[in-house]
């Protein structure tokens, strides 16, 4: 496997599903779906663990951190938006070295895209002094995944907003759905990020060993980032529970003002339905029955009853 190098210029070639990108002493491999003849190449070219080499061929269902030789092997589940049938969270390797950076990846993850233009860029201005070793291009790459999904948060504040708006228009019926799917979506960030501060605390001394005690100040850092996604989605998760609740409210009201409607309706009609089923019973001597004017006299006695209790229904506040 050849190489090419150029000091303050991003590489970027394929191999097979392998990515690269290599500016001065730095190289970052991104790997979609890895067959075993590439993972068997990297293992040999950076001296990576066979077992951890064996890892990398299949997702994990578990976040881990850990030191073999002198590669730290970190597994995070990040969450992402819904669409269709995705999956509510991406799966990312990272195997971190003193001059490189390999991710592992089984999907195509955006924000990584727009993390690798911005890498080409800062090479080429260069304005990679910062980055001295694979350490440094790991907290800076999760740092911006962090961003994305603040990103994504936000996209979740808007249609809190947009549902509010619907709620008190009227539309509380189909807003209902609407505030399960926000649910689902902020269920779906709480569980995907639930592990990563443990990670991250786990992630520190292993860093400081690797990498030296002033890279516990990075990790800090990116700790900070995962905490303010933490209180985001606190907050989004209270703004959803209150929403829910205001719905439900409405709704209750809507719904009882609807059955206290019909019960009106019922009792209006209930003593004129009563008046006409005495009126129609198949009895000899009814009275009224057969005298002049007698249906219009018995409908006026059910108008009179029917105004009756819609007065005594407004004296009592009840329309």
């Amino acid at each position: 496997m050849q190489y090419i190098t150029a000091a303050k210029k991003p590489v970027l070639y394929f191999l097979y599903m392998l990515t690269r990108y290599a500016r001065s002493n730095l190289v970052w491999i991104d790997c979609v779906s890895p067959t075993p003849a590439e993972v068997r190449s990297l293992m040999h070219e950076f001296g990576i663990d066979p077992l951890i080499a064996e890892e990398l061929m299949l997702p994990s269902y578990k976040p881990k951190v850990e030191k073999r030789g002198d590669v730290v092997y970190v597994i995070l589940h990040f969450p992402m938006l819904r669409s269709g049938h995705q999956a509510p969270e991406q799966e990312i390797d990272f195997l971190i070295g003193k001059n490189f950076l390999i991710t592992t990846r089984y999907e195509n993850i955006d924000p990584l895209h727009a993390f690798a233009k911005a890498f080409e860029v800062e090479g080429v201005l260069g304005t990679d002094n910062a980055m001295s070793h694979g350490g440094h291009l790991f907290i800076a790459m999760v740092r911006n995944l962090y961003q994305a999904l603040e990103n994504g948060l936000s996209t979740v504040h808007r249609r809190l907003r947009d549902i509010e708006e619907h709620i008190f228009k009227g539309d509380e019926k189909m807003m209902v759905t609407q505030l399960s799917l926000v649910g689902r979506t902020l269920h779906d960030f709480k569980q995907s990020l639930a592990p990563h501060e443990e990670m991250l605390k786990s992630f520190e001394p292993v860093g400081m060993r690797a990498f030296g005690n002033e890279f516990a100040y990075h990790v800090r850092g990116l700790e900070g980032a995962y905490e303010r996604i933490e209180r985001t989605l606190d907050n989004l998760r209270d703004s959803l529970t209150e929403l829910r609740e205001t719905n439900n409210s409405l709704l209750t009201t809507k719904q009882n003002e609807i059955m206290k409607t019909f019960t009106i309706l019922a009792f209006f009609f209930l003593p004129i339905s009563f008046v006409a089923s005495v009126f129609g019973m198949n009895a000899q001597h009814i009275p009224l029955i057969g005298a002049p004017d007698d249906f219009w006299i018995i409908l006026g006695g059910m108008g009179t009853i029917a105004a009756t209790c819609f007065l005594y229904f407004k004296y009592k506040n009840w329309l």
